[in-house]
């Protein structure tokens, strides 16, 4: 179906989006084949949308100089930018109504690829991008060929377009800009972590998911910048449900009534649990390390056999159910289930690390609030007994401040030393984020502050070495990650693999 100028800003004026009814002129019948929020993708026949406090009048004259066809604006800037679109025409929306206008101009603009794709969406606080990892391997296990996309925190594949992500759940015009990438390339399936941010802010509006799972809900993202309260973060993930045909539901999670009962609204609801609760429709038991992995025996209402997943941590058994769960709902059989789990690998992620002695254990996750804590320090402590636990960790700038005072009391109940350190300081100074972090350490802990995170790697390295009882390096947060968000900008740095490495060269001795 032809998308015209005219379709658009009709779908937007019914919606009660535009604050002023548009003049299109001749341009009316205009073909729109894409949207964009960001220049350097705008091409000829796109809508090009004004957006955010870093906008600057110089990209829309960029866009409409490669060949957008019109712009979106709010109304507070609709003046300041005219002069600088001459007779290209503007959409202009209310200045509350720009995001929603946004993703539903964006949709209809790249022509609703969600109804080509099967679309899986996983939210939750804990475990979306290792839970997606899972999925997508599972999806590919057998294939000479990617069969699943993914977008998410870690990586963004979506057949056409590969690359590090920025946000966990792109902007609207990326993300269904992504969605027709995958449709293009003849890619059958997406899944893509869901975030609150996302969920509040529109970002996945009109998108149709075919299945919805949720993980898990914990305290996390209280901020001024984020959400004012839990239950505002809460109630932002149940907004998942809405628009999905089947939900995935934990029955482990916190407040799981009401996460069912939101569930509900869905055509069916499918439940999974690591409890070995047979009122599940998908339950898991005989959970154990097995191998540098787990091993588990999962019960589905098409199969039932043993699971071994390639990666460590007890928790990620109930990711790998998860996933299991969504393929049941997708009609992917034990075989290739199977065949995935026990290869699967995601970057930071419970990542074990090559150490030239068996005395030094290094891990890398991306382990960064409370509930995550709770998981990764309790599977450590399992999977590598009587050895010291040496922590590097730091907290984000400007966001999530209640991390600052819940991560020192967490990991002080598992680890021997933690070590406080950058952690995507933003505007902050890390030196005043690290003392935060030390000023809400237990009495009787051993800490320490070094903010140069290369360092503070290179003195957790020192430390294990000295130890005589053999000790686990854990690095945490950054994951595979290789970026540092400092000021307004992302600042290139070594991933905290790479660190741990070259601190081993340097240190170790045989």
């Amino acid at each position: 179906m032809n998308t015209t100028l005219e379709s658009i800003a009709s779908l937007l004026g019914g919606a009660g989006f535009l604050a002023r009814k548009p003049s299109l002129g001749d341009a009316a019948s205009t073909s729109v084949t894409g949207a964009d929020s960001d220049s350097r993708f705008a091409a000829p026949g796109h809508l090009f949308v004004c957006k955010g406090a870093a906008f600057r009048p110089q990209y829309l004259a960029s866009a409409i100089a490669d060949g957008a066809v019109a712009y979106l604006c709010d109304e507070s800037h609709a003046d300041a930018l005219a002069p600088v679109a001459g007779n290209v025409p503007a959409l202009v929306a209310t200045d509350d109504g720009l995001r929603p206008a946004m993703a539903l101009a964006s949709a209809e603009a790249w022509g609703h690829p969600d109804h080509d794709l099967d679309v899986v969406g996983i939210t939750g606080t804990k475990g979306k991008s290792t839970t997606s990892y899972m999925l997508r391997t599972i999806l590919d296990a057998g294939e000479p060929y990617s069969r699943a996309g993914i977008l998410g925190s870690i990586e963004t594949f979506d057949g056409r377009e590969r690359a590090e992500s920025v946000n966990t759940t792109p902007e609207a015009p990326d993300l269904w800009r992504h969605l027709a990438n995958a449709r293009d390339a003849g890619l059958p399936h997406m899944v893509m972590e869901v975030s609150s941010q996302a969920l509040k802010y529109d970002r996945v509006d009109h998108l149709r998911l075919d299945v919805a799972c949720f993980l898990n809900i914990g305290r996390d993202h209280i901020s001024p910048r984020e959400h004012p309260s839990f239950e505002d973060y809460f109630q932002s993930k149940l907004r998942i449900f809405d628009q999905a045909r089947v939900a995935v539901v934990n029955l482990g999670t916190d407040h799981v009534d009401e996460v069912l009962s939101r569930a509900s609204r869905c055509e069916r609801v499918v439940t999974f649990s690591t409890e070995g609760d047979r009122s599940a429709d998908v339950w898991a038991d005989d959970v154990a390390p097995f191998m540098g992995g787990i091993r588990l025996v999962a019960h589905t209402p098409s199969w039932e056999g043993e699971l071994v997943v390639s990666m460590p941590g007890l928790f990620n058994a109930e990711n790998a159910l998860c996933a299991v769960a969504a393929c049941e709902v997708l009609g992917v059989g034990y075989d290739q289930v199977r065949d995935g789990l026990a290869k699967v690998s995601v970057p930071g992620r419970m990542e074990l690390l090559p150490s030239p002695t068996p005395r030094v254990v290094g891990i890398v996750d991306y382990a960064h609030n409370k509930l995550s804590y709770q998981r990764f320090f309790s599977s450590i402590s399992k999977e590598f007994p009587g050895r010291s636990i040496i922590a590097v960790l730091g907290a984000p700038g400007g966001k999530a401040y209640e991390r600052r005072h819940e991560l020192p009391e967490e990991a002080s109940k598992w680890a021997d030393v933690l070590i406080y350190t950058e952690e995507d300081p933003a505007g902050e100074p890390v030196e005043q984020i690290c003392r935060q972090l030390a000023d809400a350490t237990p009495e009787g802990q051993a800490h320490e502050v070094i903010v140069d995170r290369p360092q503070a790697v290179r003195r957790a390295v020192e430390l294990a070495l000295q130890g005589e009882r053999g000790a686990v390096v854990c690095l945490l947060a950054k994951g595979d990650e290789t970026r540092q968000h400092v000021g307004d900008s992302y600042v290139p740095c070594e991933t905290d693999g790479a660190l741990f490495a070259r601190a081993m060269r340097e240190l170790y001795h045989n």
